[in-house]
């Protein structure tokens, strides 16, 4: 008898950890699909979206890698605005003009910001990601470091499903679940997404309109000021005349402080200064590298994605595609 028992030991020892992580994620499956229909989607949209879904290893990897932290603000420029993004990002400015300009003038957001967002985020709808939404959001709900969002996230993208916006077979995204052209979350889809075509869809997928127009939605419900720009490349006075506590998104100043101070533009002109506008300094690559004035848009952009190396290059890029 003791035998027989060691022998069933050794046997369950020997299983495959996999045979362990299929079994454990299907009782989760289960669990979680009551969840959703509990909340109101409906049970034939529950099925059909998880219907061979299995846990992808890989997105795992990709949440539990750590960032590098090595590269510098001027190797992301190169990268996220290179000279060809510009120019593509010109030529489909003046192509959609009509298109943008429509979103531009209903959200207060000129189109050039919704053009960098665009070739930023996806490289203008070319790379919008090719994992199923579904799939991700399941894998990093049943076993991510951040479990409790991504169920969250997965009952909004069901929801997004169950309306009709998008079949599961064509909800596609990023491995953290990030969806469409302008990669949005779940959650920003069903706060921002907008009908910019009028078909009664919100497709951020396939559909111009509604890419644009959610986008200058975003930034319009997120504070954007239509008067005002992101901000500006400037030059430091010398260090004696300011203190590294100066610096950073957590001190603002009024522009004729920041002018008192002796902050310029490169070419040596002075800052425009706007009567009681207050602005703050940043510097991506540290206190020796490039300097920007940012204003309240900006902070508007990192609300976007909270890094001032994207909201620097959004800005950047936008002027660029705008000259």
């Amino acid at each position: 008898m003791k035998r027989f028992f060691w022998a069933i030991a050794l046997t369950t020892l020997a299983l495959p950890q996999s045979v362990f992580a299929a079994e454990s994620f299907q009782n989760w499956l289960a669990d979680f699909k009551k969840e959703a229909i509990s909340k109101g989607i409906s049970e034939q949209t529950v099925n059909q979206a998880f219907t061979g879904v299995k846990p992808i290893p890989r997105i795992i990897e990709l949440d539990r890698k750590q960032p590098e932290g090595t590269m510098t603000f001027a190797k992301y420029q190169q990268r996220v605005i290179s000279d060809a993004r510009i120019a593509q990002g010109r030529k489909l400015y003046k192509k959609h003009r009509t298109l943008l300009d429509e979103a531009a003038k209903k959200y207060g957001v000129p189109a050039p910001y919704i053009v960098a967002l665009w070739g930023i985020e996806t490289s203008y709808g070319n790379n919008t990601g090719g994992f199923g939404v579904v799939e991700a959001l399941s894998t990093l709900a049943h076993d991510g470091r951040r479990s409790s969002f991504f169920r969250k996230e997965l009952i909004n993208a069901l929801k997004i499903i169950d309306a009709g916006h998008i079949t599961h077979q064509n909800m596609k995204g990023s491995w953290a679940g990030a969806m469409g052209q302008n990669q949005f979350m779940p959650s920003s889809f069903h706060a921002y997404a907008v009908d910019g075509n009028g078909d009664g869809k919100r497709d951020i997928w396939s559909s111009l309109p509604d890419v644009f127009a959610s986008t200058a939605n975003y930034l319009s419900s997120s504070g954007w000021k239509e008067d005002e720009r992101w901000g500006r490349a400037v030059k430091l006075p010398s260090p004696n005349r300011y203190s590294e506590e100066d610096i950073g998104l957590g001190t603002k100043k009024t522009l004729a402080a920041w002018k008192k101070i002796g902050v310029i533009l490169p070419n040596g002109n002075p800052i425009p200064v706007v009567a009681g506008m207050k602005a703050s300094i940043v510097t991506p690559d540290g206190i020796n590298g490039p300097a920007y004035l940012v204003y309240d848009n900006y902070r508007v952009i990192m609300k976007w994605n909270k890094s001032t190396y994207f909201a620097t290059s959004v800005g950047l890029l936008a002027d660029a595609i705008a000259q």
